[in-house]
């Protein structure tokens, strides 16, 4: 027996379902799905990103295949501005000149074959005054003392060689060893002209391994220009990127509406019908 004073709450009447459980109210789930959509949407832009890379590298490979193939400049065409030099990069040149072996640099800190060791530049001279640097080959650095630059040949007189036109090395970030000096980490166009006193072109030069200048003890299997992240990498990111955005819109879909209505689909189910049977004797 109850009263008008108890606070059991009421029984639900005979035959009446349990109350369902739902997902939330309509405000949650507004939130929940800006919530998804911009986990979604930075992930798509993140795999258009990857694309993007891919569809570069693709560009440029067919850029250096075609520049490849044409005939090699001669070194009077070398260019002497920026905006023609970036035309000439992957073009093959044959140069002549005078090595300024004073001013040699070592990079440090560049890898062929796996192998720590230096890019060897030196500048040459060219027959109208100006200059260009080569990026001569790659030598091994003394495991005793890795800072130490390494004996390299350098021929005295006019020489002539092979190369192919390229920008200048990229930029790394300074550890201990910077302007000045025969080794250091980068190597700049403004501050070693004026350093060199020599009127540098905004290029430089790869040269090319050849029966010439096979026994100075530098090689030349340069990598190619768009090595890193291969292309195919790039494109199986992009695909990750672009499930995870589907994921994150299908994993709201999931937890605002099917889960729920599955949860509320077995609180629905009659309890046991023989639960309160007897055992059987």
């Amino acid at each position: 027996m109850t009263n008008d004073y108890s606070t059991d709450p009421a029984p639900a009447p005979a035959g009446s379902s349990p109350p369902r459980r739902g997902a939330g109210s309509l405000r949650s789930r507004i939130v929940w799905f800006v919530v998804a959509l911009a986990c979604a949407s930075l992930t798509a832009q993140l795999g258009r990103w990857q694309l993007s890379r891919a569809h570069a590298k693709l560009a440029y490979e067919a850029l250096v295949a075609e520049r490849g193939g044409l005939p090699p400049l001669p070194g009077a065409a070398l260019a002497r501005d920026a905006a023609t030099g970036e035309q000439q990069w992957q073009r093959h040149i044959d140069l002549s000149g005078e090595w300024d072996a004073a001013h040699t640099v070592f990079l440090m800190n560049r890898t062929m074959d796996e192998r720590a060791g230096f890019y060897v530049l030196s500048p040459l001279r060219l027959p109208d005054g100006g200059a260009v640097v080569v990026q001569r080959g790659w030598i091994a650095s003394d495991p005793a003392d890795p800072m130490k630059a390494p004996a390299v040949a350098t021929p005295a007189g006019p020489v002539t060689l092979h190369g192919h036109v390229a920008p200048w090395p990229s930029h790394w970030f300074e550890v201990g060893h910077g302007r000045g000096g025969a080794v250091r980490q980068n190597l700049e166009l403004a501050p070693f002209s004026a350093e060199s006193g020599l009127a540098l072109r905004p290029v430089t030069v790869f040269e090319d391994a050849n029966p010439g200048n096979a026994g100075d003890g530098l090689r030349r299997n340069w990598p190619p220009p768009t090595a890193g992240v291969s292309i195919a990498t790039h494109y199986g990111y992009a695909t990750q990127w672009f499930a995870m955005s589907v994921a994150f819109l299908g994993l709201w879909v999931w937890l605002q509406f099917i889960r729920p209505r599955r949860a509320a689909g077995h609180s629905d189910f009659p309890p046991d019908a023989h639960a309160d049977d007897p055992a059987p004797r």
